[in-house]
C-alpha cells in the first residue's frame, strides 16, 4: 500500500476547503486536498448562486403587480419556462467554471479525486487504496440535504434544491415542506414564475426569524401572497399515478392536495456520517459532528480541525471562509494555535420583502436573560419606501441598557441586505447607539427607516436622545 506524507490534509474542496488550501499555501506547498465528487462549491452548484438566478426571474416576473398605485400597469407576464430555466443552468454552469478553473489551476500534486476515512487522529485511507499520514487534517466535508424518513412515501416525485436547478422547464405544482431560508426562497420564487405553490411550515417559523413581533408580520406578509401555512398538521401523504398527494388537515376537515412534486426543505445535515470519526479520539456531539472550538476550528486537543457547513454551525459562504482561513493556519502551525475573533452574525434570505437578521438575535438575548431594550420601525409609513411603492414590513433593534450598546437586529422589509450590513459593521466596531446615530443619513432613503428605529431605541435607553422627527413630506418614519 502507498503511503503519502505531507504536513496537512484538506478533506473536502468546497468553500472552506478552497480558502483552507489558500491559507496553508502561504506557509507551505506540503498539502494535499482531497475531494472525492466534483468539484464547485455548494454556493455556485446548488446554492446561494442559481438560487438566486430563479429569484432574479421571480423578480422579474412580479415587477408590475405593485405598480398600479402609481398609475402604472402591466399585462400580465408570459413566462417562457424552458428559458427560464435555460438561464438558471447557463449562468450556475458559468460560475460552476470559475471554480472548478480554480481547483484544478492548482498543481496536480497537491490534489486527490478519492474519498477519506479515518484510520487514527492523523492517519486517512483512501479509497483508491492508498493511505495519507499527516501532521495535520482539516475535515471541510459540508453539508447535504436533510431528508426525514416521514418524506419517503413521495417516492420518485420526492425533490430537493439540487434537484430545481437541472430542470429543463418549471413544473405546474409543486408542495414545499419547510419555511426556513430554502424553503422559503424557492417557495415564493416558484409561486411568481406561475407555478401553483403551497409551502408547509411548522411552528409558525418563517426562516431564521425569533423576534414575536417581526415573526407574526413575516407570517402575515406571506400568508396574503401565496399559500403559505405556517403551521401545518398533514395527516397523510403518498405518492400517486401523476405526482403527489397530500391530506391537510384544516379546521374545517381533511383536504386533499396535489401536487406534481413535492420539494422538501427541512434543513440540511453534516457529512461525517463516512469520515471513520470513531477511529480518532475525538468526542462527538448527538450529530456525530466533532465537538471543536469555534475561534480556532481545533477538535478537542487533536491535530484535528473542522470548518464550513460541517460544523453544523452556521452554513453560509463567508462563515465557511472565515473558518477556512482559521483552519487553515492552525493545521498549518500547529501545535502553535492562534484564536480569531468571529465576525458579527449576518443573515440575510432573499424573499420578499427580505429577512436579514445581525448580532445576538431576540431569542438569544432572551434565553441569557440580558438586560436590553428595543427600538422599531413599521416600514408602512416609512418615506422613500412608501415612494416606491415597498412599504411593508417591521424592523425591529436591540440595545444593551446599561452600556449603550448596539447588539442585534432582527427585520423583514425593502432592502434588508443593504440595512445587514450597515448594522453587521456597526456591530463589530463596538459602536454605541448613540454613535450609530451621530454617522451621516441621506434624505430621502430607506435607510431614514433605520435611523428611527435607532432613535427609539436611544430613548428607551433613557439617554437623553430626543424623539424622531416628523418629516411632513415624508412621513413618521423618514
Amino acid at each position: 500500500m502507498t503511503t503519502l506524507k505531507t504536513k496537512v490534509a484538506i478533506i473536502g474542496a468546497g468553500s472552506a476547503g478552497m480558502r483552507a488550501y489558500r491559507e496553508v499555501t502561504k506557509t507551505t506547498d506540503d498539502v494535499l486536498l482531497i475531494e472525492d465528487g466534483p468539484y464547485g462549491t455548494t454556493c455556485a452548484r446548488v446554492g446561494c448562486m442559481p438560487s438566486k438566478l430563479l429569484i432574479a426571474a421571480a423578480e422579474a416576473a412580479h415587477a408590475g403587480s405593485h405598480t398600479s398605485p402609481m398609475g402604472v400597469t402591466y399585462d400580465a407576464p408570459k413566462i417562457d419556462g424552458p428559458a427560464v430555466m435555460h438561464r438558471v443552468r447557463s449562468e450556475r454552469d458559468r460560475f460552476v467554471g470559475f471554480v472548478e478553473e480554480t481547483v484544478e489551476g492548482w498543481p496536480e500534486q497537491h490534489r486527490i479525486r478519492a474519498r477519506a476515512t479515518f484510520e487514527t487522529d492523523t492517519v486517512l485511507s483512501l479509497s483508491d487504496g492508498r493511505r495519507v499520514e499527516a501532521e495535520a487534517i482539516i475535515i471541510a466535508t459540508g453539508s447535504r440535504s436533510n431528508i426525514l424518513p416521514f418524506f419517503e412515501n413521495f417516492g420518485d416525485r420526492l425533490i430537493i434544491n439540487d434537484d430545481v436547478f437541472s430542470w429543463d422547464t418549471l413544473p405546474g405544482s409543486v408542495a414545499v415542506f419547510g419555511a426556513g431560508v430554502i424553503g422559503l426562497e424557492l417557495g415564493q420564487a416558484l409561486h411568481r414564475l406561475g407555478v401553483r405553490v403551497s409551502l408547509f411550515g411548522r411552528d409558525n417559523l418563517v426562516g431564521p426569524l425569533s423576534d414575536p413581533e417581526v415573526l407574526a408580520e413575516a407570517n402575515r406578509l406571506f400568508t396574503e401572497e401565496f399559500d403559505f401555512h405556517p403551521h401545518t398538521d398533514v395527516q397523510n401523504h403518498r405518492r400517486t399515478d401523476n405526482g403527489v398527494a397530500v391530506d391537510l388537515v384544516t379546521e374545517a376537515g381533511t383536504q386533499t392536495l396535489e401536487y406534481d412534486y413535492a420539494l422538501i426543505a427541512t434543513g440540511r445535515r453534516p457529512n461525517v456520517d463516512k469520515l471513520g470519526l470513531d477511529n480518532t479520539t475525538l468526542d462527538l456531539d448527538p450529530r456525530g459532528v466533532p465537538i471543536f472550538d469555534v475561534q480556532t476550528g481545533q477538535c478537542g486537543t487533536a491535530p484535528i480541525f473542522i470548518a464550513g457547513d460541517v460544523n453544523n454551525i452556521i452554513p453560509l459562504l463567508h462563515e465557511a471562509a472565515d473558518e477556512g482561513m482559521t483552519a487553515g493556519h492552525n493545521a498549518t502551525h500547529f501545535p502553535e494555535i492562534r484564536r480569531f475573533v468571529k465576525s458579527a452574525p449576518i443573515s440575510v434570505v432573499f424573499s420578499d420583502p427580505q429577512i436579514m437578521m445581525v448580532g445576538e438575535t431576540h431569542r438569544a438575548l432572551t434565553e441569557r436573560d440580558a438586560d436590553f431594550v428595543t427600538g422599531a420601525v413599521d416600514w408602512f409609513d416609512q418615506g422613500r419606501a412608501r415612494v416606491m411603492g415597498v412599504n411593508k414590513g417591521l424592523l425591529r433593534v436591540y440595545g444593551d441598557r446599561i452600556t449603550g450598546r448596539f447588539l442585534g437586529a432582527e427585520m423583514i422589509g425593502p432592502r434588508a441586505e443593504h440595512l445587514a450590513h450597515l448594522l453587521a459593521w456597526s456591530l463589530q466596531s463596538r459602536l454605541t447607539v448613540s454613535e450609530m446615530l451621530e454617522r451621516p443619513f441621506y434624505h430621502p432613503v430607506i435607510e431614514e427607516g433605520l435611523r428611527t428605529a435607532l432613535r427609539i431605541l436611544n430613548a428607551n435607553m433613557q439617554m437623553g436622545a430626543m424623539p424622531p422627527p416628523r418629516c411632513i413630506d415624508c412621513g413618521p418614519g423618514a
